[in-house]
């Protein structure tokens, strides 16, 4: 009885998950990037260490202000480094396809600036 009643409500589940989504549009896709501003001053990050929600395989743009050089490091499959100068800058992070949170690091000073929600 457990397991029939267990089967109705997933069931149930997936049928009113289906019917919200018929009304959203669809957000994968596109080749429009998911822009996200970074500020690294005085070894401090804003935002801090934020998730942001990307859709999978959307393409991610970082627009960085530091006031240092430094790398980058996008903790995806496979991993990402991008080379930071003093300035602002935009940087390109390729496509992540796999559902999951990726951080992205500063390693000199250790810092976690965004974590990308894919989804």
């Amino acid at each position: 009885m457990r397991r029939l009643m267990a089967t109705l409500a997933a069931l149930g589940c997936v049928l009113a998950l289906a019917a919200c989504g018929e009304d959203e549009p669809d957000q994968t896709g596109t080749d429009e990037p998911v822009s996200i501003e970074l500020t690294l001053e005085g070894g401090r990050v804003t935002p801090n260490g934020e998730r942001v929600e990307v859709p999978a395989g959307q393409p991610v743009e970082l627009v960085v202000k530091s006031d240092q050089a430094g790398e980058i490091h996008v903790h995806s499959d496979p991993e990402q480094s991008l080379e930071i100068q003093p300035g602002t800058s935009t940087y390109e992070i390729d496509p992540i396809d796999k559902p999951g949170v990726v951080e992205v690091e500063l390693h000199e000073p250790a810092l976690m600036l965004v974590q990308l929600e894919v989804s």
